[in-house]
């Protein structure tokens, strides 16, 4: 691989880790006692629940309703946060820190009257978090920032941009090596941009391009880390939690958990897959295919060793317990019953594709075929519109899927007990099923 940078690590610190100044301050500390004079790339996600606050924002003005309250909030928390960590109005860190926010303002005023369509401008709006945090990490520690829309390029599949990987790793060499050669260098995750023509005028037949933001799924700054890493050959990726390292269950749920002190990408691959929320799930693919490791580390105590994951053969691992809310179980019944046939599933399929649900388990019968799916209300819908006429469709929503990967009979029972199951499947190594709760 010749678009190498010798020596290069890249961190991600997600939400938790730069909720507030003292945050960003511990964040400033790791770097400082951990960068050792080698490139180093930092990806940041937003600020503690500034994302949840945006979609929040951007919902009531798509809707036409007042925002002025929860944005003054959002807007003053951030301030609030800007002065504590040093940056004064006459700064220039503060004028393009209060420049994002004046361009937030201005964005949403002119959501109403837009003819784009909710995804596109939601990833318009969605994305000042992550600038905003770049902005305030990048004026604490001193270091240069890049602007990671210039180097991340999607197609406009909005909310989960699909990447330009020939583009992205051209833009990286260009955009990033160069900074990196000085240090440290800051930029966002989550975050793509993405060039598309449209007709200058109505009738026109001349095309003008408009460069737009596009973001990379809902917690995707983890996949942004290996995006970077990939592209420029990183000898390492770190990704800074609040927890100790990958775990056999969220420590919010089960009080018992266990640390994996070393996995592999496969194992870790499928337990992003099912629904585990210490990494995004595309992360791993391109780390594995570089042969690049991944460590979990906590930045509440970034002397631990975490986990490490990588290419390697360990022995049985402890079971892990997953929990994925939100979800809906959808079932499919031919009109004239006939069976669930071959034909019958492509239709399915196809039209599960194009409302764009991920499908976390599915199971079929002689005459009925049944995907419990991530619910999106907007999506649904739209999939009961393609295949209605042909099939008779009925749907729950607001059920929790568990998953036990290497399960036993004891793993089993204790999440079973006194739970009426909606569905339930298994394989040789993972459990699954559905209920509501």
């Amino acid at each position: 691989m010749s678009n190498v940078v010798p020596g290069l690590r890249v961190y991600k610190f997600g939400g938790a880790s730069v909720k507030d100044a003292a945050g960003i301050l511990n964040v400033c500390r790791i770097v400082q006692e951990t960068a050792l004079g080698q490139p180093l790339l930092i990806v940041v996600s937003a600020m503690g629940k500034t994302t949840n606050a945006l979609e929040e924002i951007f919902d009531l003005a798509w809707r036409g309703e007042d925002y002025a309250e929860p944005l003054k909030v959002l807007e003053d928390t951030h301030r609030s946060i800007a002065s504590s960590l040093g940056l004064t109005t006459e700064s220039t860190g503060w004028f393009y820190f209060d420049k994002l926010l004046l361009q937030l303002g201005q964005r949403l005023q002119k959501i109403k009257s837009s003819s784009e369509e909710y995804d596109e401008q939601y990833d318009q709006i969605i994305s000042f978090g992550e600038m905003l945090a770049s902005q305030l990490l990048t004026h604490t520690l001193g270091v240069q920032s890049c602007n990671c829309q210039q180097v991340i390029q999607t197609d406009t599949t909005w909310r989960e941009g699909k990447v330009d990987w020939q583009k992205t790793q051209v833009n990286s060499y260009s955009w990033l090596a160069p900074l990196l050669k000085e240090g440290v260098v800051v930029t966002q995750g989550f975050l793509g941009g993405t060039s598309y023509g449209v007709p200058k005028t109505q009738n026109s037949t001349e095309t003008v391009y408009r460069e737009r933001t596009t973001t990379l799924g809902r917690e995707g700054s983890d996949y942004s880390a290996a995006i970077f890493a990939y592209c420029l050959g990183a000898e390492s990726v770190t990704i800074w939690k609040d927890v100790p390292g990958l775990l056999n269950a969220d420590p919010r749920i089960f009080a018992d958990t266990v640390l994996y002190s070393e996995i592999s990408y496969q194992e870790t691959i499928e337990m992003a897959y099912y629904g585990a929320s210490v990494i995004h799930p595309k992360t791993l693919q391109p780390l594995a295919e570089r042969g690049i490791p991944l460590y979990v580390k906590s930045f509440l105590d970034p002397r631990a060793p975490g986990t490490l994951i990588h290419d390697c053969r360990h022995p049985a691992l402890a079971p892990a317990y997953i929990r994925k809310g939100g979800q809906c179980l959808l079932s499919f019944q031919s009109k004239d019953f006939a069976f669930i046939s071959e034909e019958n599933l492509a239709v399915i399929f196809g039209a599960l594709a194009q409302a764009r649900l991920k499908l976390n388990v599915m199971q079929n019968s002689a005459i009925s075929f049944s995907v419990a799916t991530d619910y999106h209300e907007a999506r649904v819908q739209q999939l009961l519109a393609l295949l209605q006429g042909q099939f008779t469709i009925h749907y729950n929503a607001g059920l929790t899927l568990f998953t036990i990967k290497h399960y036993d009979q004891a793993s089993i029972e204790r999440l079973t007990a006194g739970r009426p199951l909606l569905l339930e499947q298994r394989t040789r190594s993972t459990f699954q099923f559905l209920v509501r709760e």
